[in-house]
């Protein structure tokens, strides 16, 4: 790109306001040197790295910054032996310290699952120096200053310095003190000149303390002496300072030594860091000017929706929308001067430029931008006394450069093309220069004033008329473009709201022919029907939103209601569940006591007896799944007489039962499963059908077939666990009349399957055994077949 273009546009303008958004010297300086990509993936790096950074900014807010330094020229005066100075050395901390501050901050981000590849790949780039920042942190505190404790020596020396120090004040506050030596001082302070401890004196007794004059007053009135008692220390004194520089001198000269071993790595982190500092900085610029992401092509195909001048104030600026390359090539906008039409012009290519730099433009969402291989502009008056260059020979010079430089790849912005000439030579030739860019297969733009190139647009395919909207209501420009609808001058408009004669203006338009004056009000039918067109896709618009905003908040209200309703249902099986465990952990309870009452009385009891005990229990049990809608109804309206044999429900147990006899006032004998109780006649409730089965003391509530699996899964179970889950599963298998089920209990060690078939060996139910075969899970599974 040609930096006059970049002028001519504002480009460096945009620059600068970005380069305001860097925190670095380096950032800044990067954002300066930008210039647009030609290449539509560099382009499209760079304005995915912008996504990434407004992401970021988007999730945190701010990022870590701070603490970058400019330090390219210390590391290379390190890299070539030189000792840095404190400073220098601290600015590198403080840049390694940020490297890795931003390089934790990214990682963060990425570990919180936001896919930002280029930053992480930046982040990749910055190479932790621990050590070294901690060397120079321990050394050198945040003035610049060297520590006490950078080394034993140093140590060693600053603590006799202040002992030395200490001693010599004390020995010259004795002469401060002294009241003898009052009359003598001119002041009773102890002082410094050229770096030894001093009092002042007058000079009359000069001769009393001995010692070195090291200053005078201006006046001559004092005299600044060294007595002669702490001229000792003082030379003590400074032979320790002395070994004190030298001990610092050897401090940074080791540092500068460090810093030389990681040169490579230190300038790695910077260029990193750098390149983070731009990519922020375009983030951060993004955010300012309320811009989007641009979709890219190098088809030459430009779509602006809603597209806004950057450098125009918010309150000012009038968007505008622009479509460039798809069904035509080129857009001539015509109308009068101050309407808005270079203005146009501009932002069209300066938002161009602006997305080839990786930067987001201020447009709506799902605009598009081409990456063109150049920009071309001849916008302005660029008269050159120097050169002796008139408007029209300044403008043709330019024009002449643009056609030798262009390609099918190009997009050419003219202004007042053929303007400073003879009107009608003027047009002739902006006709001609048009069709040779035409020809080219260029994108292109141009402002003019010549009628003629409005018939040209209209006639030449690929070719589009524009316009700037007038009002000629307030005599204003509203700055609108209007694609599709040529310009008109309006001067006899304007002339007529300004007061002038109505017979002068009706002989002025007839001075104009009759096709012209067809086609100036063509053009004014043209705006005022796209006038309404506009204002009724305004209305349909905002019905749209409407409708839209409705349909969101019935959206959230049944999302709302769904919510609610799988609350309710979970909280009722949850609920039912609870009760169902209840029960059949009630059921087990009561079988358990049977079988050890059985035991111990050496009862009768059967144990097929007690399995069916057990299934009239669960046959009572509440059904937790959803199904229980569709179990029997029981009768509604006033209560039936209940009599002995009735199946009954227990309101305060939810259980079912029958009834075996009237005991009188209100009360019955119940039997529920294998239990009999006493239950008031209030708290019962008479079922439709009536089951009665009663033998041997026992009543046996009718079983309804349940759904058993073909398969007992025991993998995990110990041995013993595991017999007794097989004798409750084959007591429900032979309920269920299935013939044959499959034991799953692994391979393992095998311990599991011997205590298994150990016991089948001697279970009543079981006619045979096997081990699985090929599909029915081979040595980790029995195939049991029952009686």
């Amino acid at each position: 790109m040609e930096d006059r273009v970049l002028k001519i546009l504002e480009f460096d303008k945009i620059l600068k306001q970005l380069s305001e958004h860097a925190s670095s010297t380096m950032g800044k300086e990067q954002v300066m040197q930008t210039r647009p990509a030609s290449d539509i993936e560099q382009a499209r790096i760079w304005q995915e790295e912008t996504r990434e950074g407004t992401i970021v900014l988007r999730l945190k807010g701010q990022v870590p910054l701070g603490g970058i330094r400019d330090i390219r020229s210390a590391v290379k005066r390190a890299a070539i032996g030189s000792m840095l100075g404190p400073g220098e050395l601290l600015d590198i901390g403080s840049t390694l310290h940020a490297g890795e501050r931003l390089k934790k901050f990214i990682v963060s981000l990425v570990e919180e699952e936001e896919s930002l590849p280029h930053l992480q790949r930046l982040s990749e780039q910055i190479v932790p120096l621990k050590q070294l920042q901690q060397a120079i942190s321990r050394c050198i505190d945040e003035h610049g200053d060297i520590l006490d404790h950078a080394s034993p020596e140093l140590q060693g020396i600053r603590r006799q310095i202040r002992d030395l120090e200490s001693r010599v004040r004390e020995k010259l506050e004795q002469f401060t003190r002294s009241s003898s030596h009052q009359k003598m001082l001119q002041e009773n302070i102890v002082t410094i000149r050229n770096d030894r401890y001093v009092i002042p004196i007058k000079p009359e007794y000069r001769h009393v303390f001995g010692g070195i004059v090291h200053d005078q007053s201006a006046s001559g009135a004092t005299l600044f002496v060294e007595p002669e008692a702490v001229v000792q220390l003082n030379n003590r004194l400074r032979e320790a300072r002395a070994r004190e520089e030298r001990e610092i001198e050897r401090i940074l000269t080791e540092l500068s030594g460090h810093v030389a071993e990681k040169v490579a790595d230190i300038e790695q982190n910077i260029e990193a860091l750098a390149a983070m500092d731009v990519l922020f900085a375009r983030a951060f610029y993004a955010q300012k000017i309320r811009a989007t992401e641009p979709r890219l092509n190098e088809n030459g195909y430009v779509r602006f929706k809603k597209a806004r001048h950057p450098l125009i104030a918010g309150q000012d600026v009038v968007p505008i929308d622009v479509e460039l390359g798809d069904d035509y090539q080129a857009i001539v906008i015509t109308g009068p001067n101050t309407g808005g039409k270079t203005v146009s012009l501009k932002t069209i290519g300066l938002l161009s430029l602006m997305a080839m730099s990786g930067l987001h433009i201020p447009v709506e969402e799902g605009s598009d931008a081409a990456v063109f291989s150049s920009v071309f502009a001849d916008i302005g008056d660029e008269q050159s006394i120097e050169q002796n260059l008139s408007t029209f020979s300044s403008h043709l010079t330019h024009i002449i450069h643009i056609l030798k430089h262009m390609d099918q790849r190009s997009l050419v912005l003219f202004d007042e093309l053929g303007a400073g000439t003879d009107p009608a030579e003027g047009a002739a030739l902006a006709i001609a220069i048009l069709d040779h860019v035409l020809a080219s297969g260029a994108r292109l733009v141009a402002t003019t004033h010549y009628s003629e190139l409005k018939a040209y647009a209209y006639n030449r395919k690929g070719v589009i008329n524009a316009s700037v909207e007038f009002d000629v209501e307030t005599l204003r420009p509203t700055y609108r473009l209007l694609i599709g609808v040529p310009g008109r001058s309006n001067a006899f408009a304007i002339a007529q709201r300004l007061g002038l004669e109505p017979a002068i203006i009706e002989t002025a338009r007839a001075q104009i022919s009759t096709d012209e004056n067809r086609v100036e009000t063509m053009i004014a039918s043209l705006e005022q029907s796209r006038r309404k067109a506009e204002e009724e896709e305004e209305k349909m618009s905002t019905l749209r939103r409407e409708v839209e905003v409705l349909r969101q908040e019935l959206e959230r209200e049944r999302e709302q209601l769904n919510r609610q309703r799988e609350d309710y249902l979970k909280k009722a099986r949850q609920e039912a569940e609870q009760m169902v465990e209840k029960a059949r952990s009630e059921a087990e309870r009561i079988i358990a006591d049977l079988r050890r009452m059985a035991q111990e009385e050496q009862a009768g009891i059967k144990e097929h007896k007690l399995i069916e005990a057990k299934k009239g229990l669960e046959e009572a049990l509440p059904d937790s799944s959803p199904s229980y809608r569709t179990q029997a109804k029981v009768s509604s309206g006033a209560r039936e007489k209940i009599q002995p044999g009735d199946e009954v429900k227990v309101l305060s147990l939810g259980q079912k039962g029958q009834v075996l006899a009237d005991l009188g006032n209100g009360e019955y004998q119940v039997q529920i499963g294998i239990i009999k109780t006493n239950v008031a006649g209030a708290d019962l409730q008479r079922l439709k059908q009536p089951k009665a089965e009663q033998t041997a003391g026992v009543t046996r509530i009718k079983q309804r077939r349940q759904h058993v699996k073909m398969e007992l899964d025991l993998r995990g179970y110990k041995v013993e666990d595991a017999i007794n889950e097989i004798d409750k599963y084959l007591d429900d298998a032979i309920l269920a009349g299935l013939n044959q089920v499959s034991l799953i209990h692994g391979k393992g060690t095998g311990q599991l399957r011997k205590g298994v078939h150990d016991y089948l060996r001697n279970h009543r139910h079981v006619k045979s055994f096997r081990l699985g075969g090929q599909g029915e899970g081979g040595l980790g599974a029995t195939i049991v077949e029952l009686k």
